[in-house]
């Protein structure tokens, strides 16, 4: 009796990890075949080369106010970048200094200041960046524009759209 529950049980978790394998290889040739695209790092399904992403996506943009986002979100990005960097560091330090044997709190408190700098360098290099590109929008696309970056903020918009507007 108790060999049969054992090559029961022993059957039972074969055929679940030839399953989950059999899945495994489905899901993966349907990625391949559907055409995802990666952004960093990570997999948008659907999204083409030149398709514009986030609050721009359907506000039916002229091709002059296409060539202007870009411009202006490339233009952000290199601005970001380095701010994304300082900030990286400055939250691998504090680690670093919350973590000693004996915490400094002054040297906390610096970096927590810190990198409250950066987060608000960032925060007017990304509304800059977002008032500019609203000011090429007619009356109706600022109304859609507006109403995405209204539904980000209660959650309903994408996530990990970081510095995007």
């Amino acid at each position: 009796m108790y060999i049969l529950k054992k090559v029961k049980s022993m059957k039972t978790k074969i055929f679940m990890v030839v399953m989950l394998m059999s899945l495994s290889t489905i899901l993966i040739a349907q990625t391949a075949e559907t055409g995802v695209r990666k952004f960093r790092g990570m997999q948008h399904p659907g999204m083409q080369k030149n398709e514009m992403r986030g609050g721009a996506k359907g506000l039916n943009l002229t091709d002059a106010q296409k060539d202007a986002f870009k411009a202006n979100v490339l233009a952000t990005q290199k601005q970001l970048q380095p701010l994304r960097n300082a900030l990286g560091e400055a939250e691998a330090h504090q680690k670093t200094l919350v973590t000693a044997e004996k915490p400094d709190f002054g040297a906390i408190n610096k970096n927590i200041e810190k990198i409250g700098g950066i987060r608000v360098e960032m925060a007017k290099i990304q509304t800059k960046n977002r008032l500019e590109m609203r000011a090429q929008l007619t009356d109706e696309q600022k109304l859609k524009f507006d109403l995405f970056k209204e539904g980000m903020k209660h959650g309903k918009g994408p996530k990990g759209a970081k510095g995007m507007m």
